[in-house]
């Protein structure tokens, strides 16, 4: 097909920027002329967008959090808001990241330009009213998850279900004997992983309190090896002065994300869309979060339902373990890390949760139904 046109694609995290890279790389295959610039990381650089800006000058998480960054966030704003005026694109693709994206979308709604949002902010979690707001500035609305329809019809706004694209993009090609090989990780170990998020405020609260439990989980356990990924984004130096602080022999990975995933035999990971794919993978993981005090009790009032891991929130169940907040202690991580790894039906708990999510994400395709969805914006 061709189609002559620009668009312009934003997002503010590593797994905004791993969905649009797959939704753009499909849009590429059905029409290789659109020219496509904005705000992402490496995959949707890996897709052929003009990289603007890198997400994360945007990625921080929280209320407490976001304000300290206010000012370098709002530059980067009306940068955009500078680009959609000179250049007036034939469509803006917001890409989740709801506080900044839709205030742009106000913006390129008083400039005439179409908007489409792919991956809805959480209205069924909190904040409600932003259906509102969706419906005055958002031109269509392209969802995940089929619970999320409804909730767009009933208030009058354009919408389809695409499909969440991890269903397809999910797959196990090593078993874990063998991604442990790849890895050069002794055979006869079992393996940890500690997966402390994308963001640095994640990383700088979680990782500290993931270690100690690792430390102990290791004292009387030698025969176990313990992995952190580097996540897309986040800088190296990020690590450093928390892997200094530790003897333990951590080995840190930089790609290769879902063969690492596979090699371990438990995981505890933060809150994200990373828990779903640990999930889709079948690997046994518990999942945790802390953030700034003053923004959990804000958060604590505001959210209106009992999950915060995504396999929980798709399938209305407590499949996987959740210790927030003032649960998130050395002892607790301890304890429940000590149980994955040594309890002999914790693989094939795993593989039934796996099952139950799959089930709950409904259709397949999603990258492909998304760029589809561009493309009939455009044509």
């Amino acid at each position: 097909m061709t189609v002559q046109a620009n668009i312009v694609v934003i997002t503010g995290e590593a797994s905004g920027d791993a969905h649009a890279g797959r939704m753009i790389a499909e849009l590429k295959q059905l029409a290789p002329e659109i020219s496509i610039k904005g705000i992402g990381g490496d995959n949707m650089r890996a897709a052929g967008v003009d990289i603007i800006v890198d997400f994360s000058e945007l990625a921080v998480m929280g209320l407490v959090e976001v304000l300290k960054r206010y000012r370098h966030i709002k530059k980067i704003f009306n940068q955009m808001v500078d680009l959609l005026t000179a250049e007036r694109p034939d469509l803006l693709v917001l890409v989740d990241y709801p506080g900044f994206n839709l205030k742009l979308a106000k913006a390129a709604k008083k400039l005439g330009i179409p908007v489409l949002y792919y991956i809805s902010p959480k209205v069924w979690a909190w904040r409600k009213g932003r259906v509102k707001t969706i419906k005055q500035v958002v031109d269509h609305m392209a969802v995940l998850f089929p619970f999320e329809t409804p909730i767009y019809e009933m208030a009058g706004v354009p919408v389809s279900c695409v499909g969440h694209p991890l269903v397809d993009a999910v797959k196990r090609t090593l078993t874990t004997e063998q991604a442990k090989a790849k890895f050069s990780i002794d055979p006869e170990h079992r393996v940890l992983g500690l997966f402390p998020g994308s963001r640095r405020s994640e990383v700088e609260t979680l990782l500290p309190i993931m270690i100690e439990a690792a430390e102990q989980i290791h004292q009387h356990h030698y025969d176990v090896s313990i992995v952190l990924p580097l996540s897309p984004g986040l800088d190296e130096q990020v690590l450093e002065p928390i892997l200094q602080q530790t003897t333990l022999p951590i080995k840190v990975v930089s790609g290769d994300f879902y063969q690492l995933t596979s090699a371990c035999d438990a995981i505890v990971a933060a809150s994200g869309t990373v828990t779903l794919e640990i999930a889709l993978l079948g690997v046994p993981h518990i999942i945790i979060y802390r953030v700034a005090p003053m923004t959990f009790r804000i958060l604590k009032k505001l959210v209106k339902i009992p999950y915060v891991g995504l396999c929980n929130i798709v399938s209305g169940k407590p499949l996987v373990l959740e210790l927030l907040q003032d649960d998130v202690t050395v002892a607790r991580l301890k304890k429940e890390l000590s149980l994955l790894l040594t309890q002999a039906d914790s693989k094939a708990v795993a593989q039934d949760i796996r099952e139950q999510v799959l089930m709950a994400l409904g259709p397949t395709g999603g990258a492909k139904n998304a760029a589809k969805q561009v493309l009939a914006m455009l044509t």
